[in-house]
């Protein structure tokens, strides 16, 4: 049955879906688990042999039907590892399923928790994309949005804050959404469904809606890529938006700059691929200019082209030079653009030698670095100009 599970959500992904697989491994975590019974159960959870090597050397690898399997492991189609040493694997034959990576995640932090690393229970929860949609909504009376509210286990009374999370192309947004915050990535009352094409994520905190959690997701992020390796080239391709904390009858304010943060962010370093609106200030009156405005404006043309790259240059070149810029900008020194990417001081001194080239600019005048910072945003802008209706044909997300 548990193989059967993740077979017939590839028909169907969703985030209630993505929860069932972390309660799979939460329950596993409560009982206090073993190799043996970790990987023998995640292979029945996926349908295919799974395999665990512990930093001390324990070792265990099953088939889907519960059989212990001996020798090298075959085609690894995913694996996640370890500190400071071992991993966890699946052998999929094909192409991975869409669960997968979730699947892998959660295997990985029950073997960290198998070397002694602890673990706290989060409070997340898939919700009623209906409930959800009706919270967000601007047409729906005031004791229907109250009903929704506490349906969803949230205190009507409360101040909640709405993210929004875009995943990646032909993934769904709702199970990229519980994937990142399965972790724990939010504290407080955390409830995940699918609004449209985007994960809508409605967060609410004892206390009030408190400022960090766009901190918090981007350390999220900074952990998924360290966990795969991904040094310089972020593995997570999942962009997050970030509303404001608001009063729960008047969620779709905080839903409406969630929409319009996400505009800003890139699926590039942590700190780009988080905007938070708050942050933003005054930046985000930006996302009222209509795109086409936006793509005409000849420094934003400029990098358009720039990130584009020219003919036999490496794939990603492009991209390289706007990230060492964005991150230059950001941080006003080299030493602290190359330490958040990853690269030594003279690279980033490179690509943006070639940049001040192309465009007459000298990126240690402030002046000239606002501009640059302007064009990036507005960039930004045109280039995720659809996720300004993105659930616009399922929420109404005006007054």
């Amino acid at each position: 049955m548990k193989g059967l599970l993740l077979r017939l959500s590839a028909l169907d992904a969703d985030a209630a879906t993505a929860v069932r697989v972390i309660a799979h491994f939460e329950a596993l975590l409560g009982s206090g688990p073993d190799p043996v019974s970790l990987v023998r159960s995640t292979a029945g959870l996926a349908g295919c042999p799974a395999g665990l090597e512990l930093p001390d050397g324990r070792t265990a690898r099953f088939g889907p039907d519960g059989t212990a399997l001996a020798g090298a492991a075959g085609h690894v189609s995913g694996r996640v590892g370890l500190e400071p040493s071992g991993a966890v694997w699946l052998e999929r034959a094909g192409a991975p399923g869409p669960f997968d990576e979730l699947v892998l995640e959660w295997m990985a932090m029950t073997a960290r928790v198998l070397a002694g690393r602890p673990w706290q229970p989060q409070v997340l929860r898939a919700a009623d994309p209906a409930l959800v949609e009706l919270v967000l909504s601007g047409r729906e009376d005031a004791s229907d949005r109250v009903r929704a509210l506490r349906l969803l286990g949230l205190a009507p009374e409360a101040e909640l804050r709405v993210v929004a999370v875009a995943g990646r192309p032909g993934a769904d947004a709702g199970v990229e959404a519980v994937a990142l915050l399965g972790r724990g990535a939010l504290r407080g009352t955390v409830r995940v469904a699918r609004v449209g094409a985007l994960g809508a994520v409605l967060v609410q905190r004892a206390g009030g809606g408190e400022a960090g959690a766009a901190a918090e997701l981007r350390e999220a992020l900074r952990a998924r890529d360290r966990e795969r390796g991904a040094s310089r080239r972020p593995a997570h391709g999942i962009r997050v938006g970030v509303g404001g904390a608001a009063d729960p009858l008047d969620a779709r304010t905080s839903w409406a700059q969630a929409r319009a943060a996400l505009r800003f962010a890139v699926a590039d370093t942590p700190q780009d691929a988080v905007a938070d609106h708050g942050e933003l200030g005054p930046v985000a009156l930006l996302a009222e200019i209509p795109a086409d405005r936006l793509r005409a404006q000849e420094d934003v043309r400029r990098l358009g082209r720039l990130a584009c790259g020219e003919p036999g240059e490496r794939a990603g070149q492009g991209s390289d030079l706007l990230a060492a810029l964005a991150a230059f900008c950001r941080t006003g020194t080299l030493r602290q653009a190359a330490a958040e990417l990853h690269l030594h001081h003279s690279s980033v001194a490179a690509r943006l030698a070639r940049v001040e080239k192309e465009f007459g600019w000298n990126l240690r005048d402030p002046q000239d670095r606002f501009r640059a910072q302007l064009a990036l945003y507005a960039l930004r802008l045109a280039a995720n100009s659809a996720d300004a209706a993105e659930a616009s044909g399922a929420v109404d997300a005006g007054a």
